[in-house]
């Protein structure tokens, strides 16, 4: 006869009176919660959600007139899983944000330990600057900022700029090391001109004599307009993915891995008509449309999403993606560090 995996011991007056005992010593017994650390399947908090960026916006730009980016060092509106109240994350593992730069604002220049991407849903004219080499935001546009890296934002344009943070704040607040460093001035010094990252390494070439050690991409902005004009041309060859589509990883050109460390950050194009077979994955998933629309059934739920509204897929949830027309989604997730600790599970290799 079977049995489940890790049955709750029955509770006993005897049992009762020891757990409570022993609780004065800051013990507890494991077979009370063996059950739950280690469950039969991944357990996650997070459950699916969608921000529905025409909800969310005027409360975005109402916060301009509530506090300066200067006095709120970053003005973000937290993405919080409705999962996970009081967290402020959108799964364990991540971070999410919606953050507001008006125009001839500076938000000033930091660093921390945690990594972080920005990926541009609103306007243009704004810039972030990594070690002072400014790189302007155009919609669709991803930007990274890795961990330790000076960096501020800027704007030089007349329109709000918004874009969407993603962060690995929860993972390395669970290890310890979060922290910050502000810069004495409001921006870092001059450095590198524009465009500087991109040619110098985005171009399938390095600077002669020069390694690259860090697990961090040397490319730092990646504009939209390339990466559209690169999946339109991938997707000629008709050589589609029943799950995904035509899905590409924007990657670390020194060793072709994700761009991040912890983070691997995607862009997919969803041509006219297409539905979807079922993913699974031990890693979660934060989606952005940038154009078009569609649903994503995720579990027994089913979102439907327009341009600029942004969507969870908590992990070990199945889901598919449908859509009437042409559509383009971003996405970031933790799976990198599912990879290096040898965790990672999904269901397009036949190991979920």
């Amino acid at each position: 006869m079977s049995r489940a995996l890790h049955d709750k011991p029955a509770m006993t007056n005897t049992r009762a009176d020891f757990y409570a005992r022993m609780a004065d010593q800051n013990m507890t017994p494991l077979w009370e919660v063996l059950h739950t650390l280690l469950a039969s399947e991944p357990v996650t908090d997070a459950i699916p959600h969608k921000w529905d960026y025409d909800e969310c916006r005027p409360y975005i730009m109402e916060s301009a007139g509530i506090i300066s980016a200067a006095e709120a060092e970053r003005r973000v509106m937290v993405l919080q899983n409705p999962g996970m109240e009081g967290r402020s994350c959108i799964t364990e593992a991540l971070y999410a944000g919606l953050q507001l730069i008006m125009p001839g604002e500076v938000a000033p220049a930091h660093r921390h330990s945690p990594c972080a991407l920005r990926f541009i849903v609103e306007g243009s004219g704004a810039y972030t600057a990594l070690n002072g080499e400014k790189a302007y935001m155009e919609v669709g546009d991803l930007i990274l900022t890795p961990s330790w890296v000076w960096h501020d934002h800027g704007h030089d344009g007349d329109v709000p700029v918004v874009w969407l943070d993603g962060l690995d704040i929860p993972v390395v607040r669970g290890l310890g090391p979060v922290f910050a460093e502000p810069y004495p001035e409001n921006e870092f010094p001059q450095g590198r001109p524009i465009g500087d990252n991109m040619a110098r390494y985005g171009g399938n070439m390095r600077p002669f004599g020069e390694k690259i050690a860090s697990e961090n991409s040397p490319v730092f902005h990646y504009p939209y307009v390339q990466t559209r004009e690169t999946l339109e041309t991938v997707s000629k060859s008709k050589d589609i993915d029943a799950r995904h589509g035509y899905k590409l990883e924007y990657i670390n050109p020194a060793n072709g891995g994700p761009v991040m460390p912890t983070i691997a950050t995607y862009m997919q194009k969803l041509p006219k008509g297409f539905a979807g077979d079922d993913y699974q994955t031990t890693a979660a998933w934060v989606y952005h449309c940038v154009e078009g629309s569609g649903s994503t059934r995720i579990g027994e739920q089913t979102i439907d999403w327009k341009a600029k509204d942004t969507f969870v897929v908590p992990a070990w949830y199945k889901h598919s993606h449908e859509v009437d027309d042409d559509s383009f989604l971003f996405s970031y997730t933790d799976q990198p560090i599912h990879e290096k600790l040898g965790l990672f599970r999904d269901n397009m290799n036949g190991n979920a």
